[in-house]
């Protein structure tokens, strides 16, 4: 099977979407919001309103049907004008059926919004994170946006009529919004930063990357790759640290890294069992390279993984 390397980076990283909500606003209102270890999501599903990044920048204006993706490291407020002093989300009432809240002072209903979230407390090695800009705008005109559009009504739709296996349903569709952003972020692939998003993007170097994505214990030499991207090694070599951000074989290795973690987290294997799948003929190389990589020999990782 040809792999796919941007659903094994989201089964690698453990994303796990989850809708944490939504409110509705009408006349002067503002909130913060803050992510930590997560990526938050906000949809508009009514109305507008403004973003406004507390590290600087230009306020920028959300529409309806306009979805932003913050990588979660600095908070930021949505108001319905510049100057309010924003509540913070941790003190905001939220309705605990609907999980909504009501802002503002005025009494009709001028912006509707849905949020949620992606967990990333167990990419240890923030395989997602890295490879995202600090701030994703995905507005409704996009060519690609036309399902985020319709993604957007049923989750609104979940938590109007609260039917039965309304939070699964609105978790997969949090989970399905994350995906569409993603292949949004594929065809408009400018702003992203060097990681193996961008990389992916590139026409060129995807043959070469779906190689070390779906065998990634064979022992890939840079012209094995650069021949499936039909370049030459230092034109392969160039472009794709420019892309990645790493060398080939620094990618691989890191690649490597990131399934050694998620196996180490999931299945009961033996490390040189592990050592084997990704690669390795000596369990104590792959433990040294795991330990140089995510800081920690993989059985002190297991057992960190089982407490967690």
């Amino acid at each position: 099977m040809t792999a796919d390397p941007l659903s094994e980076a989201l089964a690698v990283a453990d994303a796990r979407s989850v809708f944490s909500g939504g409110f509705t606003a009408g006349g002067t209102w503002a909130i913060r919001l803050r992510g930590r270890d997560k990526l938050k999501v906000n949809a508009v599903v009514r109305g507008s309103c403004l973003l406004v990044r507390e590290d600087g920048g230009e306020p920028l204006k959300l529409s309806e049907g306009d979805v932003v993706v913050s990588d979660g490291r600095q908070p930021y407020v949505l108001c319905s004008e510049l100057g309010v002093e924003p509540l913070d989300s941790a003190d905001v009432t939220v309705d605990p059926v609907t999980r909504t809240a009501r802002l503002g002072d005025g009494t009709g209903e001028d912006v509707s919004c849905v949020s949620g979230h992606i967990d990333l407390s167990r990419d240890s090695g923030e395989l997602l994170r890295r490879a995202l800009p600090e701030l994703i705008h995905v507005r409704s005109e996009a060519a690609e946006a036309s399902a985020l559009r319709w993604l957007i009504g049923q989750l609104a739709e979940e938590m109007t009529t609260r039917r039965a296996g309304v939070e699964f349903a609105s978790d997969q569709l949090a989970q399905l919004m994350f995906v569409q952003v993603l292949r949004v972020c594929l065809v408009e692939s400018d702003g992203l930063p060097p990681g193996w998003l961008r990389a992916l993007a590139d026409e060129r170097l995807a043959p070469a990357l779906r190689l070390m994505h779906g065998d990634p214990g064979h022992p890939w030499r840079l012209e094995d790759l650069a021949r499936a991207a039909a370049m030459s090694r230092t034109t392969f070599a160039v472009r794709f640290k420019e892309a990645a951000g790493v060398p080939p074989l620094t990618y691989l290795l890191n690649w490597r890294m990131s399934l050694a973690a998620r196996a180490l987290r999931q299945d009961t294997a033996s490390v040189a069992a592990l050592a084997r799948s990704v690669g390795y003929t000596s369990e104590s190389a792959f433990s040294n390279a795991f330990k140089r990589a995510v800081g920690v020999a993989p059985r002190r990782y297991r057992e960190g993984a089982a407490r967690s």
